[in-house]
């Protein structure tokens, strides 16, 4: 599959500056991890790859890293966004923020719409972590792309069909070494990928 990096969904985008959000700490420092194990960053062609998010309690809204801030060094809660609504059949979201939501913002949706329990989403890239994985735990059709409402049906999908509730990880076989996980909490997500890229 080819990988652009680009925003896949129509977005209607509210710019405003967002300030620290609760979860908002852990999520930096769950990042920063991440980036010095390479699992999330920019790929050789000026790529970016991987982002996080947290939940908004109560609700289905969550806090994602923004698209293309894989890069940013010094991550401030400005470089995310608020996602406030989607549309899965419309290829449509609504988020807040100065940056534009993830490209990967419909799977993290689908996610929390299918587990109310989770509290926080990770995807990662990780070469070795994906090949050993791949049909081993919940994996996503080769056929689906990242960032598609299909993505988001495969994912509904999983929750049905296979125990990724339970295993709290799945891989994207449509994404190469794309690995998404995710917990009660930000720790718990990063525990998760940490346990797979082993």
């Amino acid at each position: 599959m080819s990988e652009t990096g680009a925003v896949k969904f129509t977005c209607e985008h509210v710019p405003v500056e967002l300030a620290a959000f609760p979860g908002w700490e852990e999520l930096n420092f769950c990042r920063g991890t991440l980036r010095q194990l390479g699992l999330i960053g920019v790929e050789a062609n000026g790529i970016g790859f991987g982002n996080l998010s947290v939940r908004e309690t109560g609700t289905n809204n969550f806090y994602i890293t923004g698209s293309g801030s894989s890069s940013v060094v010094e991550f401030q809660a400005a470089h995310c966004a608020k996602v406030t609504a989607y549309d899965f059949g419309r290829n449509w979201l609504r988020c807040e923020g100065t940056m534009v939501a993830s490209s990967e913002s419909l799977t993290h949706a689908a996610i929390y719409e299918a587990d109310g329990n989770v509290g926080a989403v990770i995807h990662c890239h990780s070469t070795a972590a994906w090949s050993r994985l791949l049909h081993v735990i919940p994996t996503t059709s080769a056929q689906v792309e990242y960032g598609t409402p299909e993505m988001a049906d495969e994912v509904l999908n999983l929750f049905e069909a296979s125990d990724v509730r339970k295993r709290k990880i799945f891989v994207m076989a449509g994404h190469v070494d794309g690995i998404v996980a995710f917990g009660r909490d930000i720790k718990e997500a990063l525990d998760m990928i940490s346990r797979a890229s082993i």
